[in-house]
């Protein structure tokens, strides 16, 4: 649509709602090929494979929680395809033209921390294959800067820099990189499981890790329950559908070039669900395949690939993985923080330049690296932040309006969302009060059950969403649409 005098302080070209809309259904399920076919979509599925105990709990998990995923997802889809307007953008209607850049600050820290993890995901499988030379390995050994060793900074500031490199050119370019380098990794991850299943002699469903392996392997991710109980299957079914927390806010930044409801909805089908149960299969396969082959549990990609006897093969997946992990990365912790930081100063700030703010963060949280925990507890801990917003803009957008936004006093200054001055207190309220049980209480006191955190993002989203609706209709009548 054509915005009708949209004021500064709240529009430029990047935030706009989108004119061109070329993403068909293909593109729309290559943002969950590119968003989860990573070293560290792999890692986490290994590690919820081995709380599964055997194949047929790991479907039941998986198979679940990727409903579940695909139904979220088609909510804030739908959303962005009707309005085609960014996350920052959307999240005015619910907490205020200027109270929106509160979630959306929020959404950019979280992707700058997924922004390091991921960058170091890419750049551990390259060093993976570097230390395979003698020489490689010895100074990757004795030399060490910033907490690492030289060689990990080296790799991770040279990733780092490539992935700039994709941005140049704006979301046309995002787009098209995503459609090979999903389908890529695919590829290679078939490759990875043919090999080491043909090199084990034994291909089975049935299989199981002896459960004192089990034990040991998962004693760190604090999950409760042993594995292959119900404590620990839906811990599983919770963390996985966790991990997509911080693109359930910001999916409407690609739904927003969605040619139709319809491409949203076949790209969704085959994207979520049918991919994400099979990727898991395919990853579950590749570590009893390997703990059959190598006697050990290996839930790192490039730790496998390290052992290859084939140089040549070695090299191809350390590649396809790294480029695979860049693609995630672009697309959902480099779009996202590009837009919103763009959202809170727009007349500075593009879409490049946003993105750059995000990477530059990203390279300073390096030494640090916060992301170094288990998988299961980074994802649960920093999903939980994201829980309270999904569940008010949710509520606002499809109980309180209905589904129905007027998008050009998005942009206006002192039109219907302006509310006070601009924030919106009840969403402000209701996003606190969430806040306090999604991530506050279970992670800085011990008041709540220590299960309480794994399931942090649901409470946020629950909370934080009732509190609004409840609030909302008590304070004032529906807003009018025009």
């Amino acid at each position: 649509m054509r915005l009708v005098n949209p004021s500064p302080s709240l529009h430029n070209e990047d935030l706009a709602p989108a004119q061109e809309r070329k993403w068909g259904a293909f593109s729309i399920f290559n943002v969950w090929t590119s968003d989860v076919h990573s070293l560290w979509g792999y890692y986490l599925a290994a590690s919820l494979f081995l709380l599964c105990g055997s194949f047929l709990n790991f479907v039941i998990a998986i198979g679940f929680g990727s409903l579940v995923i695909f139904i979220l997802m088609s909510m804030v889809g739908i959303a962005g395809v009707r309005t085609g307007v960014p996350f920052p953008v959307l999240a005015r209607a619910s907490f205020g033209t200027f109270g929106a850049n509160m979630p959306a600050l929020v959404r950019a820290v979280v992707a700058c921390f997924w922004y390091g993890a991921q960058t170091a995901a890419a750049s551990g499988a390259i060093v993976a294959l570097l230390i395979r030379s003698p020489g490689m390995l010895e100074f990757h050994q004795s030399s060490h800067l910033l907490g690492h060793s030289t060689l990990e900074v080296i790799c991770y500031v040279v990733v780092w820099a490539a992935q700039l490199l994709i941005i140049q050119r704006g979301m046309e370019t995002v787009r098209k990189f995503q459609d090979w380098a999903g389908p890529a990794v695919w590829i290679m991850m078939l490759i990875l499981a043919v090999y080491l299943v043909a090199k084990s002699g034994t291909f089975s469903f049935g299989a199981q890790i002896p459960q004192d392996v089990l034990l040991q392997a998962t004693s760190a991710a604090g999950v409760p329950g042993t594995p292959g109980s119900f404590a620990a299957l839906a811990a599983v079914a919770a963390t996985w559908i966790t991990y997509f927390a911080a693109l359930y806010l910001n999916f409407c930044d690609f739904s927003r070039y969605a040619t139709s409801e319809k491409a949203l909805r076949t790209g969704n089908l085959w994207g979520l669900p049918i991919n994400l149960l099979a990727f898991c299969l395919v990853a579950g396969v590749t570590t009893v395949a390997a703990y059959e082959v190598y006697g050990e549990v290996l839930l790192h990609p490039e730790q496998i690939s390290a052992k290859f006897d084939s140089w040549f093969l070695a090299l191809l997946a350390a590649l396809t993985f790294a480029v695979a992990t860049l693609g995630i990365n672009v697309v959902a912790n480099f779009v996202s923080p590009a837009f919103d930081f763009a959202n809170v100063f727009p007349r500075q700030i593009d879409f490049k330049r946003g993105g750059y703010i995000a990477a530059l963060i990203a390279l300073v949280l390096y030494p640090w690296a916060p992301w170094e925990t288990g998988a299961a507890s980074f994802v649960n801990f920093i999903g939980s932040t994201m829980g309270p917003i999904f569940g008010i803009m949710m509520v606002d957008y499809y109980l309180i309006r209905r589904g129905k936004l007027d998008v050009n006093a998005l942009y206006q200054e002192n039109g219907e969302f302006r509310f006070d001055g601009g924030w919106h207190r009840t969403a402000l309220i209701a996003f606190g009060v969430g806040m306090v049980f999604s991530s506050i209480l279970p992670t800085f006191t011990s008041i709540l059950p220590s299960w309480w955190g794994i399931y942090g993002w649901f409470f946020g989203v629950a909370i934080g969403g009732a509190v609004y609706y409840v609030l909302r209709a008590g304070s004032a009548a529906r807003p009018q649409v025009a």
